[in-house]
Formats: structure tokens, sequence, C-alpha cells
């Protein structure tokens, strides 16, 4: 089919990246996980002591970007794509709560997200892409053949990043995945670097009240019809 940019911007907990792989498994397309990089920027902060506590020592992570490499790799297995961070797969390491709890001001930091965009730039230059995230549509690819903002009610985001965080073995409580989620959606819409919006040329999708497939289903028309593309 056309070599297309699918941009999917929304909160954090909206089902995303769940949209982005199924999209790109079914169209044939490649998958960007945006926010798999600004994880993995922050996990190599928490590795080497640039954040300790409240504090979060932007000159050195600033410093250190020369020396972070990311890049995607199939996994054998499942066939989906997974962070590698310096040589080393860190897919598992970066969903953790504690990267989490840092990612959103590691990412508003404008070099982080100069050197990420580029990246992203170029992975997604042919076309032929699935990318997700915070800016995907507003600014890495603006010109983006079909845009999605996903939304959903906060208390179902609650829970569907809660179940997802124990099914990984992570030890947490509603509450506290609530107030992660705040925070994260108040940096995300207020930063001043690249924030958090719903472009004018951005189709709302709530998906509160819809699963997987029929979530799916429901792009794919869309697609199909916007189009003129025969599945």
């Amino acid at each position: 089919m056309k070599q297309l940019t699918i941009a999917i911007d929304g909160f954090s907990s909206c089902g995303k990246s769940t949209l982005a792989k199924a999209l790109a498994r079914k169209l044939n397309f490649i998958f960007i996980d945006s926010g798999a990089m600004y994880r993995a920027v922050t996990l190599y902060a928490l590795r080497n002591d640039f954040i300790l506590g409240r504090h979060i020592d932007e000159a050195k992570i600033i410093a250190s970007l020369p020396y972070i490499d990311i890049r995607f790799e199939l996994d054998s297995h499942t066939a989906r794509p997974e962070v590698i961070l310096n040589d080393e797969n860190v897919e598992k390491a970066i969903r953790s709560m504690e990267v989490s709890s840092y990612v959103s001001p590691v990412a508003a930091i404008p070099e982080v997200r100069y050197k990420l965009v580029n990246l992203q730039r170029e992975m997604g230059k042919f076309g032929g892409v699935v990318m997700d995230g915070r800016d995907i549509g507003s600014v890495v690819f603006p010109d983006a053949e079909l845009k999605l903002f996903l939304t959903a009610d906060p208390e179902v985001r609650v829970q569907r990043r809660y179940r997802e965080l124990l099914s990984k073995g992570e030890q947490t409580t509603p509450e506290q995945v609530r107030k992660n989620l705040q925070e994260r959606d108040l940096k995300d819409s207020t930063r001043a670097e690249s924030p958090l919006i719903r472009t004018a040329d951005a189709i709302e999708v709530d998906n509160s009240h819809l699963d997987q497939d029929e979530q799916l289903e429901l792009i794919l028309k869309l697609i199909g019809e916007k189009f003129n593309i025969n599945r």
C-alpha cells in the first residue's frame, strides 16, 4: 500500500503503543516507539546518578548525549522491535515506575528532544512508518498523512497502567499510578519545549470503551475510507 506516515499522539496509558504496533503489523509498516527513546535516556541518567531524588542534573545529561546510542532491534521470537541502549537490550528496564517518574522532565530538556527528534525523523524519512508519542504530529512529522490523537477516561488509564505494571512484576498501587499519570499529564502539556497538543488536523479517538481489536478495526476502516484503500 501507499507508504503513509501515521502519527499517534496522546496522554500516557491511552494505548498509543499498543495501537501503533498493531497498525504496523497489519499494514507491514515500521513501528517506532518514540516514548521508549526518551525512557532510554532517562534510564541512562538514572544509572549514572544524573538523577538523585528530585534533582535532575540537566548539564550532565546534555554532556552525555554524544555517548548515548539508541536503536531498535526485532526480537527473534516475537518479531517486535525492542530498545537497545549502547548495545544493551533495555526493553524491560525502561518500563519501570522509577523511569516513568522521571521521563517527563528528562524529555522536556531541549537538547534531549533535539537529538531524539532528529533520530526519529531519520528513521521515518521514507514513510511506511507508524510512530507514537507526545509531539509526533506537531513536531516530528507535521506533514504526516494521518494524525491520530488518543484519549481515554482518566480512571480507565489508571487501571490499564496498573494492570500492565502488575503483569511485569512491578509492586505498586492504583493511587501511586494515578499520581504518576497526573504529574506526567501536567508536565507533558505545560512544558516549554514541544508540549503535548492536539493539532487541528488530528483525528481524536476516545478508546475508553473499546478493546484493542475494536480500536484497530476502527482505525483500519478510517484509513481505508480516507485513502481509498481496500484491505
